[in-house]
Protein backbone atom coordinates (compact mmCIF):
# COMPACT_ATOMS: atom_id res chain seq x y z
CA UNK A 1 0.00 0.00 0.00
CA UNK A 2 1.30 3.07 -0.91
CA UNK A 3 2.24 5.62 2.12
CA UNK A 4 1.47 9.25 1.17
CA UNK A 5 4.94 11.65 2.21
CA UNK A 6 5.80 14.99 2.14
CA UNK A 7 8.89 17.15 3.10
CA UNK A 8 10.63 20.49 3.12
CA UNK A 9 14.11 19.96 0.88
CA UNK A 10 16.97 21.73 2.74
CA UNK A 11 17.57 25.19 1.79
CA UNK A 12 21.66 24.06 0.84
CA UNK A 13 20.55 21.69 -1.64
CA UNK A 14 18.03 23.21 -3.24
CA UNK A 15 20.60 25.93 -4.05
CA UNK A 16 23.16 23.25 -4.94
CA UNK A 17 20.43 21.68 -7.63
CA UNK A 18 20.16 25.33 -8.79
CA UNK A 19 23.28 25.85 -9.73
CA UNK A 20 23.79 22.29 -10.77
CA UNK A 21 20.81 22.82 -13.60
CA UNK A 22 22.18 26.42 -14.41
CA UNK A 23 25.49 24.82 -15.92
CA UNK A 24 27.92 24.22 -13.85
CA UNK A 25 30.41 22.26 -16.24
CA UNK A 26 30.86 18.91 -15.29
CA UNK A 27 32.51 17.04 -18.66
CA UNK A 28 35.66 16.68 -20.18
CA UNK A 29 34.31 17.74 -23.25
CA UNK A 30 31.38 19.96 -23.76
CA UNK A 31 27.96 19.80 -21.71
CA UNK A 32 26.69 21.16 -18.40
CA UNK A 33 25.09 19.60 -15.27
CA UNK A 34 21.54 19.74 -16.84
CA UNK A 35 19.70 17.12 -16.10
CA UNK A 36 16.09 16.21 -16.57
CA UNK A 37 13.00 18.85 -15.97
CA UNK A 38 13.26 19.32 -12.19
CA UNK A 39 9.57 18.92 -10.89
CA UNK A 40 7.38 18.75 -7.66
CA UNK A 41 7.42 15.80 -4.99
CA UNK A 42 4.60 13.80 -5.67
CA UNK A 43 2.41 13.15 -2.57
CA UNK A 44 2.90 9.15 -3.08
CA UNK A 45 5.61 6.90 -4.09
CA UNK A 46 5.35 3.39 -5.75
CA UNK A 47 9.02 2.38 -4.61
CA UNK A 48 11.94 3.45 -2.65
CA UNK A 49 15.92 2.15 -3.22
CA UNK A 50 19.10 3.09 -1.32
CA UNK A 51 22.87 2.09 -1.96
CA UNK A 52 25.55 2.30 0.72
CA UNK A 53 28.65 3.19 -2.21
CA UNK A 54 31.87 3.03 -1.21
CA UNK A 55 34.99 2.57 -3.06
CA UNK A 56 35.70 -0.79 -3.49
CA UNK A 57 32.37 -1.46 -6.00
CA UNK A 58 33.93 0.60 -8.56
CA UNK A 59 35.04 -1.26 -11.89
CA UNK A 60 36.06 -0.20 -15.07
CA UNK A 61 34.19 0.36 -18.60
CA UNK A 62 36.17 -2.99 -19.04
CA UNK A 63 34.45 -4.84 -15.87
CA UNK A 64 37.88 -4.53 -14.29
CA UNK A 65 38.23 -3.52 -10.78
CA UNK A 66 39.57 0.23 -10.08
CA UNK A 67 38.66 1.03 -6.46
CA UNK A 68 37.59 4.31 -6.42
CA UNK A 69 38.95 7.20 -4.12
CA UNK A 70 40.39 5.60 -0.66
CA UNK A 71 38.31 7.00 2.34
CA UNK A 72 34.87 7.66 0.26
CA UNK A 73 31.58 6.75 1.10
CA UNK A 74 27.95 7.42 0.03
CA UNK A 75 24.57 7.55 0.58
CA UNK A 76 22.21 7.36 -2.18
CA UNK A 77 18.24 7.10 -1.81
CA UNK A 78 15.77 6.81 -4.56
CA UNK A 79 12.06 7.31 -4.18
CA UNK A 80 10.19 6.62 -7.67
CA UNK A 81 6.31 7.67 -8.33
CA UNK A 82 6.66 4.92 -11.82
CA UNK A 83 3.02 6.03 -12.66
CA UNK A 84 3.97 9.33 -13.06
CA UNK A 85 7.81 8.41 -13.90
CA UNK A 86 8.67 10.35 -11.38
CA UNK A 87 12.35 9.85 -9.38
CA UNK A 88 13.39 12.01 -6.27
CA UNK A 89 17.07 11.68 -5.45
CA UNK A 90 18.84 12.18 -1.85
CA UNK A 91 22.46 12.52 -2.14
CA UNK A 92 25.05 12.42 0.56
CA UNK A 93 28.92 11.91 -0.41
CA UNK A 94 31.70 12.43 1.81
CA UNK A 95 35.36 11.96 1.24
CA UNK A 96 35.23 12.91 -2.56
CA UNK A 97 37.12 16.01 -3.95
CA UNK A 98 35.24 18.15 -7.00
CA UNK A 99 35.77 18.74 -10.46
CA UNK A 100 33.59 15.93 -11.64
CA UNK A 101 34.41 14.08 -14.60
CA UNK A 102 32.55 11.90 -17.10
CA UNK A 103 31.52 11.74 -20.90
CA UNK A 104 27.71 11.89 -19.51
CA UNK A 105 25.88 15.04 -19.35
CA UNK A 106 26.65 15.00 -15.45
CA UNK A 107 28.94 12.89 -13.12
CA UNK A 108 25.88 11.17 -10.68
CA UNK A 109 24.07 8.26 -12.47
CA UNK A 110 22.22 5.52 -11.94
CA UNK A 111 23.67 2.39 -14.67
CA UNK A 112 22.36 -0.83 -15.56
CA UNK A 113 24.93 -3.50 -14.69
CA UNK A 114 25.06 -5.71 -12.12
CA UNK A 115 27.67 -6.20 -9.09
CA UNK A 116 30.99 -6.74 -10.84
CA UNK A 117 30.09 -5.46 -13.76
CA UNK A 118 29.80 -2.12 -15.97
CA UNK A 119 27.27 -0.71 -17.89
CA UNK A 120 25.24 2.26 -19.41
CA UNK A 121 23.85 5.26 -17.33
CA UNK A 122 20.08 5.46 -17.58
CA UNK A 123 19.86 8.33 -15.28
CA UNK A 124 21.86 11.55 -15.06
CA UNK A 125 21.31 13.59 -11.65
CA UNK A 126 22.88 17.07 -10.72
CA UNK A 127 26.19 16.68 -8.96
CA UNK A 128 26.27 16.75 -5.20
CA UNK A 129 28.03 20.22 -3.80
CA UNK A 130 29.59 20.86 -0.59
CA UNK A 131 26.73 21.84 2.24
CA UNK A 132 29.08 24.31 4.32
CA UNK A 133 30.43 20.71 6.27
CA UNK A 134 32.79 19.19 3.88
CA UNK A 135 29.76 16.87 3.22
CA UNK A 136 28.49 16.76 -0.43
CA UNK A 137 24.54 17.01 -0.95
CA UNK A 138 22.29 16.85 -4.10
CA UNK A 139 18.29 16.27 -3.76
CA UNK A 140 15.49 17.31 -5.70
CA UNK A 141 13.12 15.25 -8.37
CA UNK A 142 13.26 14.77 -12.12
CA UNK A 143 10.46 13.51 -14.52
CA UNK A 144 11.46 11.51 -17.27
CA UNK A 145 11.94 10.84 -20.10
CA UNK A 146 15.57 10.85 -19.17
CA UNK A 147 18.91 11.32 -21.03
CA UNK A 148 22.29 10.71 -20.22
CA UNK A 149 24.30 12.22 -23.21
CA UNK A 150 25.85 9.27 -23.89
CA UNK A 151 24.91 7.95 -26.96
CA UNK A 152 27.75 5.34 -28.26
CA UNK A 153 25.46 4.42 -31.67
CA UNK A 154 23.91 7.61 -31.63
CA UNK A 155 20.79 6.68 -28.82
CA UNK A 156 20.98 8.36 -25.88
CA UNK A 157 21.50 5.39 -23.04
CA UNK A 158 18.78 6.51 -21.16
CA UNK A 159 15.96 6.67 -24.43
CA UNK A 160 13.50 4.22 -24.13
CA UNK A 161 14.22 3.23 -20.39
CA UNK A 162 11.44 3.65 -17.77
CA UNK A 163 11.35 3.41 -13.66
CA UNK A 164 9.51 0.89 -13.88
CA UNK A 165 12.98 -1.02 -15.38
CA UNK A 166 14.39 -0.14 -11.91
CA UNK A 167 11.04 -1.47 -9.71
CA UNK A 168 11.00 -4.84 -11.63
CA UNK A 169 14.87 -5.61 -10.33
CA UNK A 170 16.68 -3.08 -8.85
CA UNK A 171 19.66 -5.27 -8.03
CA UNK A 172 20.78 -5.19 -11.59
CA UNK A 173 21.15 -1.58 -11.17
CA UNK A 174 23.88 0.78 -9.64
CA UNK A 175 24.45 4.16 -8.61
CA UNK A 176 27.71 6.19 -8.65
CA UNK A 177 29.38 9.33 -8.82
CA UNK A 178 32.93 10.33 -11.03
CA UNK A 179 35.72 12.81 -10.35
CA UNK A 180 38.82 13.94 -12.15
CA UNK A 181 40.64 11.99 -9.86
CA UNK A 182 38.92 8.52 -10.04
CA UNK A 183 36.94 9.05 -13.41
CA UNK A 184 35.79 5.05 -13.25
CA UNK A 185 33.94 6.28 -10.38
CA UNK A 186 34.77 7.51 -7.00
CA UNK A 187 31.84 5.17 -5.17
CA UNK A 188 29.59 2.48 -6.30
CA UNK A 189 26.75 0.82 -4.73
CA UNK A 190 23.99 -1.35 -5.71
CA UNK A 191 20.66 -0.76 -5.45
CA UNK A 192 18.89 -2.30 -2.76
CA UNK A 193 14.55 -2.00 -2.56
CA UNK A 194 13.87 -0.42 1.00
CA UNK A 195 9.79 0.54 2.35
CA UNK A 196 8.41 2.97 0.76
CA UNK A 197 6.93 4.61 4.16
CA UNK A 198 10.76 3.55 6.09
CA UNK A 199 12.75 7.09 5.43
CA UNK A 200 11.64 10.01 7.54
CA UNK A 201 10.86 13.14 5.07
CA UNK A 202 11.74 15.98 7.80
CA UNK A 203 9.17 18.02 7.38
CA UNK A 204 6.99 16.93 10.08
CA UNK A 205 6.12 13.83 7.94
CA UNK A 206 7.25 10.28 9.25
CA UNK A 207 7.31 7.16 7.95
CA UNK A 208 4.86 4.17 9.19
CA UNK A 209 5.88 2.26 12.42
CA UNK A 210 5.08 -0.59 10.74
CA UNK A 211 6.95 -0.03 7.96
CA UNK A 212 10.29 1.33 9.70
CA UNK A 213 10.23 -1.63 12.38
CA UNK A 214 9.82 -3.94 9.19
CA UNK A 215 13.40 -2.25 7.60
CA UNK A 216 15.83 -4.59 9.04
CA UNK A 217 13.91 -7.55 7.89
CA UNK A 218 13.28 -6.83 4.63
CA UNK A 219 16.52 -4.73 3.17
CA UNK A 220 19.22 -6.23 6.09
CA UNK A 221 21.51 -4.11 8.38
CA UNK A 222 23.57 -2.26 5.41
CA UNK A 223 20.14 -0.96 4.47
CA UNK A 224 19.45 0.39 7.79
CA UNK A 225 22.34 1.96 8.52
CA UNK A 226 21.47 3.82 4.94
CA UNK A 227 18.36 4.82 6.09
CA UNK A 228 19.90 6.14 9.62
CA UNK A 229 21.71 8.76 7.59
CA UNK A 230 19.32 9.82 5.69
CA UNK A 231 17.38 10.85 8.64
CA UNK A 232 20.35 12.26 10.92
CA UNK A 233 20.82 14.53 7.92
CA UNK A 234 17.75 15.36 7.37
CA UNK A 235 16.77 15.99 10.92
CA UNK A 236 20.11 18.18 10.94
CA UNK A 237 18.89 20.41 7.87
CA UNK A 238 15.04 20.48 8.28
CA UNK A 239 15.53 23.83 9.84
CA UNK A 240 17.34 25.75 7.50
Amino acid sequence: METPVTRMRPTVARTALTAALTGAAVLTGAGTASAETEVAEPTTFTSAFTAMATPDMVVNADGVATPGTAGASGTFTYRINSDLEIICYDISVRGITPPYESPAKTATHIHEAAPGQSGPPRIAFPNPEDDGSGTLVSNGCLEGPFTTGVAPEGTDTGEGFTLAEIEAGPSAFFTDTHTAASPAGAVRGQLTAIPVGGIETGAGATADDSSSAALPAVAGLGVLVAAGAVVLRRRATAGA
